[in-house]
């Protein structure tokens, strides 16, 4: 049975009105993805921060759909985008052309979570980030594990390794009065609202996707 992903066949996928190439067969983007995003993007248009100039920071970045689509929408945004990845690099890279951004609104670093940041601050951090538990492999679509890179999907027991990280991180870089969209699996709503608590957050709210999941926390500063 010919078990390719669509997307991968077809070479692109649409997002929030932008064309993602996907030649480099990085992480496809996915439609709670795309719909948590388009109402975060709704979220800072609305939200006073865009009289003036937006610096954002897509972690995690895979195709660079989420950055490219807030550059696309948010007309005065400046992204950054970062991931560990040589061929998210590319590909993020090819997608900015193919999507037609000016060079003067980004900059990309081939980064493992913050470390080429050097202590930079943002207004809004987006992240999509791997958080898939190992334990439940069994539960991957086959087409997924066979095509999508590992890399971008798992994230040790309970799929937690990656948010630990990067929440403990993430907040030295985001300026005060700063946002972070974070996209996690519904069954680790509970966990991650102790790690927020852990790390001292104390600001936050969970969001449900168009399937009525738990699928995106809006975190303040």
């Amino acid at each position: 049975m010919n078990i390719i992903p669509n997307e991968y066949k077809r070479g692109y996928t649409k997002f929030l009105g932008c064309k993602i190439d996907l030649s480099k067969k990085v992480f496809i983007p996915r439609i709670e993805t795309e719909y948590w995003v388009g109402k975060a993007i709704k979220d800072v248009g609305d939200s006073g921060f865009g009289v003036r100039g937006l610096r954002v920071l897509d972690m995690f970045a895979g195709s660079g759909c989420i950055g490219i689509a807030i550059l696309k929408n948010l007309k005065n945004s400046f992204v950054e985008f970062v991931d560990i990845d040589n061929k998210a690099i590319s590909q993020i890279k090819l997608n900015l052309k193919l999507n037609k951004i000016s060079h003067q609104r980004y900059k990309i670093y081939k980064s493992n979570f913050f470390e080429k940041l050097d202590r930079r601050k943002f207004d809004f951090i987006f992240a999509n980030p791997p958080y898939v538990a190992k334990e439940r492999i069994k539960e991957v679509q086959e087409s997924v594990l066979k095509y999508e890179p590992k890399r971008a999907l798992f994230s040790g027991r309970k799929g937690l390794t990656h948010i630990k990280k990067f929440l403990k991180e993430a907040k030295r870089f985001l300026k005060k009065g700063g946002i972070i969209y974070l996209e996690f699996d519904s069954l680790q709503k509970e966990e991650i609202q102790k790690i927020l608590k852990k790390q001292k957050y104390k600001d936050f709210i969970f969001f449900k996707d168009q399937f009525r999941k738990y699928r995106w926390v809006k975190i303040s500063l």
